[in-house]
């Protein structure tokens, strides 16, 4: 484990005082250093990486196993070494992801609703499922609302219409239907963490690595959950653009030396990992230089 700087250290503790996914953490250093790295990661490099987040080796081997048996990773022996890369649903779900997590959030400056609701020909538990995965929220039994442009799935019985809320009730509508009082929170939760790695010198490349996979790891646990809508029916103080703004910073700021760990010390199928591609570079590209 790290012996972490001030500002990482109550972060890095708190993963240990409480439970912790050690599969979602590996799901985030894949998403965020290996995707862009040709996917492909050796079992040691993955231990080491751990590691240095006090995790420890059995714990690790009994996450990637089960990442495997859910079809999220790979696993590939060459010689005696084992290699975990991305598989094709792990690939799709972290494309998607990434366009939440590091694009700019969609410009909807349309106050009005996509209604969907639901006929009694509907399969309702697989409508919901469908709506709920396109975006929509649950306004009452049987009714879905979306942000205007919303694409609805295709539905059997199912009728839909577009609405307007009357001024003034917008955003107490979108709290109906989605949990926007829970994403608040955790970005709150990002922002009272995260407030403290300022401007300060960048830190030692493992250090660094392991700062970047906490960091993404948390903001992830929110945006990931934010329905991104429009302004009109969103709260006055809410605060995803202020924990976007400083994720962002952070991360920059990590970013050129975890990669220069991963340059001198992981390891892939083909040996050195590959140069990132040019889409990395691209993360958090609308935000400022800060």
């Amino acid at each position: 484990m790290i012996d972490p700087p001030d500002w990482l250290a109550p972060r890095l503790a708190a993963l240990h005082n409480g439970p912790h996914r050690t599969g979602s953490l590996i799901i985030t250093l894949y998403g965020d250093a290996i995707a862009p790295r040709g996917g492909s990661l050796a079992l040691a490099s993955l231990l080491s990486i751990m590691a240095a987040l006090g995790i420890g080796e059995g714990v690790v081997r009994t996450a990637v196993s089960r990442l495997a048996a859910e079809g999220w990773l790979e696993r590939r022996r060459i010689g005696r070494s084992g290699f975990y890369r991305l598989a094709a649903k792990g690939a799709e779900t972290f494309a998607a992801a990434t366009r939440r997590i590091y694009g700019a959030p969609p410009r909807r400056e349309d106050p009005r609703l996509e209604v969907v609701v639901l006929g009694p020909a509907s399969a309702r538990e697989a409508a919901r499922a469908a709506l709920e995965a396109a975006g929509f929220g649950g306004l009452a039994p049987g009714v879905f609302v979306a942000p205007a442009g919303t694409a609805v799935p295709p539905l059997t019985g199912a009728l839909r219409l577009t609405a307007e809320p009357a001024p003034g009730d917008a955003a107490a509508l979108a709290a109906l239907a989605w949990p926007l009082a829970g994403v608040a929170d955790r970005y709150r939760h990002f922002l009272a963490v995260w407030a403290g790695a300022g401007p300060a010198p960048a830190p030692e490349p493992l250090t660094a690595l392991v700062a970047r996979v906490l960091l993404i790891h948390d903001y992830r646990r929110a945006v990931l959950r934010d329905p991104l809508l429009p302004a009109a029916l969103l709260p006055s103080d809410w605060p995803q653009p202020a924990a976007r703004a400083l994720c962002a910073r952070i991360w920059r700021r990590l970013l050129e030396p975890s990669e220069a760990w991963l340059d001198a010390h992981a390891i892939a199928e083909g040996g050195a990992l590959p140069a990132p591609d040019a889409a990395l570079a691209a993360r958090f590209a609308d935000l400022a230089e800060t």
